[in-house]
């Protein structure tokens, strides 16, 4: 499931409102009465696929009676010039739903496609590529499930979901040790402690503390592979910060069992996708007696 139909369909809303305000003035002034039409979305670009459930749920909240067929899934590779979903229906519906829908699709099919890029990066590695919590407001549930769709795996959904003891938190809490110890001692069955690190000192200090997973935070490769050395498998690691296409596939060879990349979701850029309209084909037999 892409996320909880309640929570799509309150994104789709918000993001229809948001567009058409008070109504689209063009349509309403150029198409008084219904005008029958049809439609194709088309990829522009070799990309990975995510959004096709959104953007039919844009049209159909628009119009239920409008006809979405998609030609292709979430998670698939196109090529230039797929044509991944064709549409039929009141041409005043097309129109005012095309931005909306395409907003969606090129956002998140630009958030599957880096994350396939940093996946393929990897591949043979025993690196997992994941996200974090740098998404933009209100659509964190979507750009982590493009995520997945690109290969890649989620971090956190939210600050409930996990334990991660950042520097700001000790900071506040004064000592690392003490630290763990009561967020073990409070936490929920299951729950692991993850441990921000920065320099060798502050990984043997997340070790003495028996850390369940230390984040290694804009280290360099030597540093990474000295950090691995030094936890030996005592501990999970996760590689973060300065991360790029052209240095993941170095990173992941220093022994790392995760890499995750804010990069995924604040700056993917967007997938080139069209959609093209045009008046109804009449159709054979239409009008005869």
């Amino acid at each position: 499931m892409i996320v909880r139909p309640a929570l799509l369909r309150v994104i789709v809303e918000r993001a229809l409102k948001e567009d058409l305000g008070s109504g689209d003035l063009t349509t309403r002034l150029l198409f008084p009465k219904s005008i029958q039409a049809e439609a194709v979305i088309q990829v522009k670009q070799e990309a990975i696929l995510a959004g096709l459930p959104v953007a039919e749920a844009v049209f159909k909240k628009l119009d239920p009676r409008l006809k979405f067929k998609a030609l292709a899934q979430d998670g698939d590779r196109v090529k230039p010039g797929t044509i991944i979903a064709r549409l039929e229906g009141d041409g005043r519906s097309l129109l005012k739903g095309e931005r909306v829908a395409l907003n969606f699709l090129q956002h998140l099919s630009g958030i599957a496609t880096l994350t396939g890029r940093f996946a393929e990066a990897v591949h043979g590695t025993q690196v997992k590529i994941l996200d974090t919590r740098k998404t933009t407001p209100g659509l964190r549930s979507l750009e982590k499930y493009a995520v997945r769709m690109g290969g890649g795996r989620n971090h956190r959904m939210n600050l409930s979901d996990g334990i991660l003891i950042k520097d700001n938190h000790l900071a506040l809490a004064g000592n690392l040790k003490t630290a763990v110890q009561q967020t073990r001692k409070k936490a929920p069955r299951g729950f692991k402690v993850e441990v921000e690190t920065t320099n060798p000192t502050e990984v043997e200090k997340a070790l003495a503390a028996k850390a369940d997973i230390i984040l290694l935070d804009n280290m360099t490769v030597p540093q990474l592979k000295e950090a691995v050395l030094l936890i030996n498998g005592q501990a999970l690691t996760e590689a973060s910060g300065g991360v790029h296409l052209n240095n993941v596939r170095e990173m992941a060879a220093a022994g790392v069992d995760f890499i995750s990349i804010g990069a995924l979701t604040h700056s993917a850029p967007a997938v080139d996708i069209s959609m093209d309209i045009q008046p109804a084909k009449p159709r054979e037999g239409r009008g005869k007696r």
